[in-house]
């Protein structure tokens, strides 16, 4: 099957615009509607339901979807294996969500690329039911998650707590005020969200929610209010004043796991880079 038209139809699905999927890809519009055609004829489906402004995908595309996504990144990963060889490099993949990384491996990755110069490191932000699906597909080494995936071909081995603490701008906040003064709820996956149905108290709903901490503190930092953040974030603002932990309200903290195949074939590798996020603080 044609590689172009794959990254054609994943282009096209991520943009759900065949004019935006042409100027990302740099060709014709006309090339990506050729390019689309020719492979739903190749399968002999449908792909796309067309209509004006709204480009869904059928249930042949959803299919698809997945298999293409798999087949574009093991070509990827082939052609930079392929060009490492002469190097005598190795290629891992790492991936995590993207609260995993804006309060912890941001703060690991640099202990990882000066410990293995001989190593080259794909590192992506990918979501939790991807990051497992690509594991077990093998197209991928290793995930950093906040909830492990409960797979029996996974080796999932915790490595570390994060800290989360509720700050606010506000010097005064108490409990209630922290959850009614423009309150930022920041998603920091199933336990946590558990978590904090017992202890949200507001009358109104969040103004603002975030899948990541970094967007959380750079918000509230710049318009006022407050949210559960990452005390490794937050602790230059605290320092200088601009944040105040609220001490009516009850930290957190979610450990954080790493999962991989237990017959990936680069075990000495992954366990080198489990033991330097081990010490990440």
């Amino acid at each position: 099957m044609d590689i172009d038209l794959l990254k054609t139809f994943v282009e096209v699905v991520k943009t759900r615009h065949f004019g935006r999927a042409a100027e990302n890809l740099y060709i014709t519009q006309s090339a990506v509607s050729f390019r689309i055609r020719q492979l739903e004829q190749s399968l002999g489906v449908n792909l796309f339901i067309r209509q004006r402004n709204n480009i869904q995908l059928t249930a042949p595309g959803e299919r698809l979807l997945p298999h293409a996504k798999m087949i574009l990144t093991g070509m990827q990963r082939a052609k930079v294996d392929v060009a490492l060889a002469n190097n005598m490099h190795k290629q891992l993949s790492l991936s995590g969500t993207a609260n995993i990384w804006d309060a912890f491996l941001q703060f690991g990755i640099n202990h990882i690329v000066s410990a293995m110069p001989g190593v080259s490191l794909v590192a992506e932000v990918k979501t939790q039911q991807e990051s497992t699906r690509l594991l077990l597909e093998r197209t991928l080494d290793l995930a950093v998650l906040f909830d492990p995936p409960k797979v029996d071909e996974l080796e999932v081995r915790p490595i570390s707590d994060l800290a989360i603490i509720p700050v606010s701008t506000f010097d005064t906040a108490t409990k209630e005020d922290f959850f009614d003064n423009q309150y930022v709820y920041v998603d920091w996956g199933t336990a946590f969200s558990l978590w904090h149905a017992k202890q949200f108290t507001g009358a109104t709903p969040p103004y603002f929610r975030t899948s990541t901490g970094r967007i959380a503190l750079d918000l509230i930092l710049q318009c006022g209010g407050s949210a559960f953040v990452p005390e490794a974030l937050a602790l230059e603002a605290i320092e200088a004043e601009k944040l105040f932990q609220i001490n009516d309200v009850e930290s957190n903290s979610r450990e954080i796991y790493v999962a991989y195949h237990k017959d990936n074939d680069q075990l000495e590798q992954i366990e080198t880079i489990v033991n330097l996020l081990g010490v990440v603080q």
